[in-house]
């Protein structure tokens, strides 16, 4: 009688997904997006090597009501101010326990402001523009009317400021006329009118002027731009409009309609512009010879995210963008219904993620810091581990991989590579050939009025989907567990809520079985 030699070998095959450090990608199909990609990054950053959950914010001063512009004074002595406005006023809460109304009784909140000459200028196109001159210490000052006058003026309606060729130029608001002062360096004085309607054939009204640099820096060769609200760009070279022979339009230009007056932001001699088709440089829209590319990255990758949201809300109040050095990333600011969420691009790698569960009507920095303004008053944000000693729930939702394997598959164990400070809670799993389970879950870890960690045993927590994890404090945990999956093509969902750690992961080991030849 002959006997079959059993197959002893090894079912199970190795493999190790890196974290989805290439961030958000809210614009290709399911089937092409790189594994490095992720359909769902909330309130993770995508860093070099990893992503790392965001840091938390709390309370830097209450008010009663609704902060609506954020900004600081850059002394040049060091002794910087930092002013909000909100409530008709504006406050000096350079020291939150100390802060000062300045009483100065304005109808419209949502200003837009510059700094200029040791100055700042303040417009909002309703009331009547202030200045802030700095003491001669440098240490205070006081906010004033705007000192300009011209002949059929109307200071009231200027509702936008920008600084280029050492000239302050002011937006009027609802028409295609833009006012600049009449000699370079001014402050006060004459401001002369330069009318663009005949350039802009399309209409519409002017939104904003920036400073746009060819060279990377500040010199002969920067431009001066001029954006519609439908998205005609205007680009003249020179330093005089009163010279025609040093005033020469380089070329009209057109891009997507701006958002807000708020729209355009300055960043390593680029403008970048918030409009309708996304967030974007100009050195990468406009074909203007030697340009520059800017370092920060193009949205287009969260462009289905981005047309999305604006197809609804480009009317709404809170479209802003700032670039966060500290952080090492750039922030645009969109309101959604009756909450506002943030598209966040890391700066130096050009991924992107999005913050969730911030009511931000405007940001703004100080000493390097950044703050946000929500209807209690102004918020640090990136400061400890919670929202205001509420958790922060992170949800990743990594790109399908077929794990190296076209056959059918069983996952049986999963190895996530995590770093924190203290244990936390997290529930992870699989979705498989492109279908989402969006389960819900039940957190016990930290939380008041529920179980502590170790403190019931697992058997009697009801949760039908997702493991609780533990990592040794400033250690990376690697530890293999259950998490059972079948099916060709699986998506990993990393899922976290807490108030007490800063969170790495960095790669996850995955362990299957391969079925060669199932039906």
């Amino acid at each position: 009688m002959s006997y079959r030699t059993p197959n002893r070998r090894n079912k199970s095959l190795n493999t190790t997904l890196p974290s989805p450090t290439g961030g958000l990608n809210a614009r290709d199909s399911l089937d092409k997006m790189a594994i490095t990609d992720a359909i769902v990054m909330d309130n993770y950053m995508p860093l070099d090597t990893q992503v790392s959950l965001r840091k938390g914010y709390r309370p830097y001063i209450q008010f009663n009501h609704t902060i609506k512009t954020l900004v600081e004074y850059q002394s040049p002595m060091g002794h910087n101010r930092f002013y909000a406005f909100g409530n008709g006023t504006i406050y000096d809460i350079t020291t939150p326990q100390n802060h000062v109304d300045l009483e100065k009784h304005f109808n419209e909140n949502n200003w837009q402001i510059r700094q200029f000459k040791n100055r700042l200028f303040a417009v909002n196109g309703v009331d009547l523009p202030q200045t802030f001159i700095p003491n001669e210490d440098g240490r205070n000052g006081t906010w004033r009317d705007l000192n300009f006058t011209g002949e059929n003026l109307n200071l009231k309606k200027l509702v936008n400021i920008g600084v280029s060729k050492q000239r302050l130029w002011f937006v009027e608001s609802g028409s295609l006329t833009v006012w600049y002062s009449e000699g370079v360096a001014e402050v006060q004085g004459t401001l002369l009118p330069f009318d663009l309607s005949t350039i802009a054939t399309k209409g519409g009204y002017l939104t904003a002027v920036g400073n746009w640099t060819t060279d990377g820096g500040q010199g002969m060769d920067d431009l001066t731009v001029f954006i519609t609200s439908v998205g005609e760009v205007l680009v003249y070279k020179g330093t005089n409009p009163n010279n025609q022979s040093d005033w020469i339009l380089k070329g009209v230009y057109q891009i997507s309609c701006p958002i807000g007056y708020n729209c355009l932001i300055p960043y390593q001699g680029d403008l970048v512009v918030i409009c309708e088709g996304g967030y974007v440089p100009l050195s990468k829209s406009l074909s203007l010879q030697n340009a520059t590319n800017s370092q920060i990255a193009f949205s287009n990758k969260i462009q289905n995210l981005v047309l999305e949201r604006t197809k609804t809300n480009a009317s709404k109040e809170g479209w802003q963008g700032i670039i966060y050095s500290r952080g090492g990333y750039a922030l645009f600011n969109v309101p959604v219904a009756q909450q506002f969420e943030q598209h966040v691009v890391n700066t130096t790698t050009g991924a992107w993620c999005r913050f969730t569960n911030i009511r931000s009507f405007c940001w703004g920095i100080f000493n390097r810091r950044l703050y946000f303004g929500t209807d209690t008053g102004v918020m640090l944000f990136d400061e400890g581990f919670s929202d205001n000693g509420q958790p922060i729930v992170g949800t990743v939702e990594q790109a399908f991989t077929d794990l190296n394997s076209p056959y059918l598959k069983k996952v049986q164990l999963m190895n996530p590579r995590t770093k924190s400070s203290v244990p936390y809670a997290l529930v992870t799993y699989w979705n498989t050939d492109y279908e989402t389970k969006n389960k819900s879950n039940v957190f016990s870890l930290g939380i008041t009025g529920t179980s502590l960690w170790n403190g019931v045993k697992w058997s009697s927590l009801a949760f039908k989907t997702g493991t609780f994890w533990a990592t040794l404090k400033g250690k990376i945990r690697s530890q293999w567990i259950g998490c059972s999956a079948t099916g060709f093509k699986f998506s990993l969902v990393f899922q976290t809520k807490t108030k007490g750690t800063l969170i790495e992961w960095y790669e996850t080991g995955v362990r299957y079985e391969q079925g060669t030849g199932i039906v």
